[in-house]
């Protein structure tokens, strides 16, 4: 090829890039507080995020960070998705990358590597964080139906090959078989099992004697196989029926939005997966659940993937708020004075081993999960007690490593620069002081505290803006004044600014002020949510237990 042929190659794949960038709504967040160490740690966030986009071939894309060159299913669709209100070609990018790589099965790569050529890997899971992500960019992309239809199809395809491979034993229970499948580096409760497993059934005596030692070289060592096969594998995994469950319930969703008669369907077969897991994996008197080994035998180390299973919707209400009230926001199991760890604190298994261990210290990704995890059932105060945290913490550093150590509440020795400890920070900021859109709705937030804020988020062609006078938070659409609250509570509007309800997510019960063309006064409890009734009183909607931190 001539060097005019190539030129004219290389500005035709410019100009379509270009083309898409400008055809997709446009984004971007402001924030400025009188609060200097937060001011600090928003800025840094902000200018890390950045040096985390790359090229992958011709198109951006937000890699994890810190040591972290590439794009993992387990975080880069969700972290794309977030950071969405700054750049949605990222955004978009994040999430067909992975459809782009989908192979004819059904199988989605666990992780995608950028070496010069783009290679994608399907030797894990590495989680599935991807479909709720993939659901709510839909809105933000303005209800692209085209890009819809892609999700819908990507989802289905890969439900059928979770059932076709992943239950071995025909139990109605999912299975993973490798120490990646679930993303869970080095975790003691997989001892020595392979990180990697590329076949289409799970580690077997009978198929490890016909393996060369240069083929079992591919997935792990001789020892850690014959280790893996001896002890646990297949493990009945309460992540992978969740990933099952995340699948078939968004399915539903789309189903819904399209009108293709297929919601219902969808909707009884998430149930299905939420009811086997359910009766199989729940403990009903230790409130959580448990995975088993190959024998269906617990194991019974109490895990933070029960928190996984609740970010991805698989836990009904009343699991969810039993694990929380009975684990969660237990100073000797996970509510240590860093929260989160891997492990229960007080669980034998347990390790405090910092860099990149899943045995125990708290992780930055946990963090991510934990919002969606907890807004799912109403747990927004308990989230607000997480969330202050875990700032507290980056503000003392203004590192964004990936591990934290639990005891202490510092960072550990990983790299600083980690994408989801980043976007969790920016996450966390906009939904206790600023702005979040969401399907539909738009959420308006702010604490009570001393401190000025004013936060802005621009979004095809329309800026909303929530700024503080005091105690009082004014909110404005392209300047126009809509109403004003008082600080301590959430104010959920749709995208016309309409009011839908008023949400409880400090920790103390508020008194408030909701002004809009009258005032209303309003006592806000946490996790309450309040509605207007026909008589135009705010009156409970919505009520979520809530548990008051011990530390």
């Amino acid at each position: 090829m001539n060097n005019i042929a190539t030129i004219s190659i290389l500005l035709l794949s410019s100009f379509l890039l270009s083309a898409q960038e400008s055809s997709l709504p446009k984004t971007s967040v402001a924030f400025t507080t009188s609060d200097s160490a937060l001011q600090k740690l928003y800025d840094r966030a902000e200018a890390l995020a950045v040096e985390n986009i790359i090229y992958y071939g011709d198109r951006k894309v937000l890699k994890e960070g810190a040591v972290y060159d590439n794009v993992w299913l387990e975080t880069q669709p969700m972290g794309g998705y977030m950071y969405a209100k700054r750049n949605m070609t990222v955004a978009k990018n994040n999430i067909e990358i992975f459809m782009d790589y989908q192979r004819a099965d059904g199988r989605l790569p666990g992780v995608i590597y950028n070496r010069g050529i783009i290679i994608p890997s399907y030797n894990q899971f590495q989680g599935l964080y991807f479909a709720m992500p993939a659901f709510e960019m839909y809105y933000l992309l303005g209800r692209d139906t085209t890009y819809l239809n892609r999700v819908y199809k990507s989802l289905k395809s890969f439900d059928e090959y979770l059932w076709k491979t992943r239950d071995s034993d025909n139990n109605g229970c999912l299975e993973t078989w490798c120490i990646f499948d679930t993303g869970e580096d080095h975790s003691i409760r997989f001892n020595e099992f392979p990180n990697g497993w590329v076949y289409e059934f799970h580690p077997t005596k009978e198929f490890a004697a016909n393996l060369t030692k240069e083929e079992l070289k591919i997935n792990c060592s001789e020892n850690e196989y014959n280790t893996a096969i001896e002890m646990k594998v297949p493990i009945e995994s309460m992540e992978i029926m969740s990933y099952s469950y995340s699948c078939r319930h968004v399915l539903s969703l789309i189903s819904k939005e399209l009108n293709n008669g297929e919601e219902k369907f969808w909707r009884e077969m998430a149930e299905e997966v939420r009811a086997n897991l359910k009766s199989y994996l729940w403990d009903d008197v230790k409130n959580a659940c448990f995975d088993k080994d190959k024998d269906n035998k617990t194991m019974p180390i109490l895990l933070h993937n029960n928190l996984r299973c609740m970010h991805l919707g698989s836990f009904d209400q009343d699991m969810a708020d039993r694990f929380i009230a009975h684990h969660l926001m237990n100073p000797e199991e996970f509510w240590t004075p860093m929260p989160l760890p891997s492990i229960a604190a007080n669980d034998p298994s347990f390790r405090n081993i910092s860099g990149n261990n899943w045995s125990g210290q708290p992780q930055g990704l946990t963090y991510q999960r934990s919002i969606r995890a907890l807004e799912n059932y109403g747990h927004f105060a308990e989230l607000t007690s997480l969330g202050l945290k875990f700032l507290d913490v980056l503000e003392d550093s203004l590192k964004f490593t990936q591990q934290f150590e639990p005891f202490t509440a510092t960072i550990n020795n990983s790299k600083d620069g980690y994408g989801p400890s980043i976007l969790t920070t920016l996450e966390f900021i906009g939904r206790f002081y600023g702005i979040h859109i969401t399907q539909d709705k738009i959420f308006w937030s702010c604490l009570d505290d001393s401190h000025d804020y004013e936060y802005s988020q621009e979004w095809n062609g329309t800026k909303y803006k929530l700024k503080t006078k005091g105690n009082e938070v004014v909110c404005l659409k392209n300047d126009k004044h809509l109403f004003t609250f008082s600080k301590g509570v959430r104010v959920v509007t749709d995208l016309d600014c309409n009011l839908i309800e008023v949400v409880g997510i400090s920790t103390q019960p508020t008194l408030i002020q909701y002004k809009v063309q009258k005032e209303y006064s309003l006592y806000v409890e946490p996790n309450i949510i309040y509605r207007l009734n026909g008589k135009g009183k705010f009156e409970k909607y919505k009520s979520y237990n809530y548990t008051e931190p011990i530390n």
